[in-house]
């Protein structure tokens, strides 16, 4: 079973656009928030934002500057969605999971766009999906 629960913006700063969404959104940004990686919760998906060095902007509809985003996708079992979205045609692109089985696989789908599979430390399944721990994500 996996759920989406990251929608990924490439930037270089990652503060200043989570404000500029923050304040479009009337949501606050994630307290866990940094530098590299900057957060606003949305229910159960998290518009999140990854900073990139030497970041070129997308100038649509240009295809020579294009867009820029991933998707997490939380799973419940890693080795089996792997085995899953490569049957289907994603190519795997960086392995991240650590010796204790929680991290995150870099795939691409059949035309290049990156997504990941992910298994984070405390959260739980249930019939309607993952449960993140009580801490901030």
């Amino acid at each position: 079973m996996l759920r989406l629960t990251d929608f990924i913006i490439d930037c270089p700063d990652t503060m200043k656009l989570a404000a500029f969404y923050s304040e479009v959104t009337g949501l606050p940004i994630k307290e866990s928030s940094t530098e590299q990686w900057a957060g606003i919760s949305l229910g159960e998906i998290e518009l999140a934002f990854f900073q990139v060095e030497d970041y070129r902007a997308p100038q649509w509809p240009d295809s020579e500057h294009p867009k820029q985003f991933h998707l997490d996708f939380e799973v419940d079992d890693i080795e089996a969605e792997q085995h899953r979205v490569l049957a289907l045609g994603a190519t795997l692109q960086r392995d991240c999971v650590g010796p204790n089985g929680y991290g995150f696989r870099v795939y691409t789908d059949p035309i290049g766009h990156p997504f990941c599979l992910c298994r984070n430390k405390g959260v739980i399944w249930t019939d309607q999906g993952p449960t993140w721990p009580k801490h901030d994500q």
